[in-house]
């Protein structure tokens, strides 16, 4: 581990990535890319070198992808209200991680987000930051940092748009990165080839 953050990670892998697959056969975040990993297990292997625990919050049915997080080291849980969208999954995962002193919140289909980036973030939020985010050429990208002082308004969140009414509502700490990693996301099989 390079750096051992005080923060609880969530990883989101709740979703129904109908983009990846419209008839809803394949789980994208299962799916390998080039080198053979599976999406969700690179994104929880990059996390997981930063913080000492990750929640990893799945859809109901979904075995095959939390024992593929189960081996990849993180503690995996399921939420009912996946199907409300991601906000009402990171609400279920704040929740479940009470004891956390602060969250880093990363997404399971973006596994190529620079190690160090997300050092960045954690110890940005282990030095007292509110609110961090990574920003690669003016775009604000993942994984997010959220104080504890954001619990009861993450545990609010609801629907499709994730925590972007605190990012908008709330000062936000900046820091520029030179990785597009935080941006890059598999919505198609077309993007597993560019990841």
């Amino acid at each position: 581990m390079a750096y051992a953050s005080l923060a609880t990670g969530v990883l989101l892998a709740a979703g129904f990535g109908s983009r990846f697959d419209p008839d809803g056969l394949h789980n994208k975040l299962l799916a390998r890319m080039p080198d053979g990993t599976p999406v969700a297990h690179e994104a929880a292997h990059r996390l997981l070198q930063v913080v000492t625990r990750v929640l990893a919050v799945v859809r109901p049915g979904s075995d095959a992808l939390a024992r593929l997080l189960n081996d990849a080291g993180c503690d995996v849980m399921f939420t009912a209200n996946a199907a409300r969208g991601m906000g009402a999954s990171l609400a279920a995962g704040i929740e479940a991680s009470e004891d956390a002193e602060g969250w880093i919140v990363a997404l399971a289909d973006m596994p190529r987000i620079a190690v160090t980036t997300i050092e960045a973030v954690a110890h940005a939020l282990d030095d007292g930051a509110s609110l961090v985010a990574p920003f690669y050429q003016g775009q604000r990208g993942h994984p997010v940092g959220f104080g504890i002082e954001h619990r009861d308004a993450l545990l609010t969140l609801d629907g499709d748009t994730g925590a972007r009414s605190l990012l908008t509502s709330h000062h936000v700490m900046r820091l520029n990165v030179d990785d597009a990693g935080i941006l890059r996301d598999v919505d198609t099989p077309e993007d597993l080839r560019n990841v």
